[in-house]
């Protein structure tokens, strides 16, 4: 691999008409990435799509809007303990749609617990969903919270906070919990989080594109593929001043050893 995509859905039904043709690129391309689980069965596609492809990793669990699946650690058994399975979510808070503010905050902490135990219990990273409710950061202060509580407990604890939309101080909070931190294609056309990047030690990000949403500039208006990381990884390089192949070199490195990718 050249460089990596730590975050896309490239096992969802948005890619079943041309999925081999982004494998095929993304094998030219040299990229590979990491495919995340939703619910159980898009859990057990990605990892069906790992064993498929050299260039693709699963993460397994339930996003926090999906409260009406919860999570049964044992349903996952045999996904978790997959060789191709690297870690678990993705999960955490979504309060951007909460109707019922209280319950379903209660709700995801309960869904938000179990993964994290069984993060664990099965010694992987998390990878997170933080969206807070619109004109804060209340959702990162609670994930933080809860965090920040299990690491006392469990110094193993680790992950990273995907499609990071926090400040710098959020940020310090999360990579004094040793967990790192990654951007998307957002960063090449909107400047609100260049702070954030610029402040950031390099060995605590990493590149995503949540494809098949935000694709990058110039590729606007388009389908986001996983290969497109390649812009998000010029941004970040353009940002803290390095060149591309090491930047492309740093982040490849930093996922390798969150995610222990072989």
């Amino acid at each position: 691999m050249r460089s990596i995509d730590i975050h896309s859905h490239l096992a969802d039904d948005y890619f079943d008409e041309n999925r081999d043709e982004v494998l095929a690129i993304m094998a030219e391309k040299q990229i590979g990435t990491i495919s995340i689980g939703t619910d159980l069965v898009s859990s057990q596609r990605v990892v069906a799509l790992a064993e498929r492809s050299a260039l693709v990793w699963a993460c397994v669990g339930v996003h926090p809007e999906n409260l009406h699946e919860g999570f049964a650690a044992a349903e996952y058994g045999s996904l978790l303990a997959h060789p191709r399975t690297v870690a678990v979510g993705e999960c955490g808070f979504d309060y951007f749609r909460a109707d019922d503010a209280v319950a379903a905050r209660r709700a995801q902490r309960s869904l938000f617990e179990a993964q994290i135990e069984c993060a664990l219990a099965h010694d992987l990273p998390l990878m997170l969903h933080i969206r807070p409710s619109r004109g804060t950061l209340d959702a990162y202060h609670d994930a933080l919270d809860i965090l920040s509580s299990y690491k006392k407990k469990y110094p193993s604890l680790r992950g990273n906070s995907h499609f990071f939309a926090g400040d710098t101080e959020v940020a310090k909070q999360f990579f004094d919990l040793d967990f790192t931190i990654s951007f998307t294609g957002v960063i090449t056309f909107a400047r609100e989080y260049d702070a954030v990047i610029a402040y950031a030690p390099p060995e605590r990000m990493h590149a995503e594109t949540d494809a098949p949403f935000v694709a990058p500039v110039p590729h606007r208006g388009k389908q986001c593929v996983p290969w497109m990381v390649e812009e998000v990884v010029g941004r970040i390089a353009e940002i803290k001043g390095a060149s591309i192949d090491e930047c492309a070199h740093t982040l490849l490195g930093n996922t390798k050893r969150l995610f222990a990718l072989e």
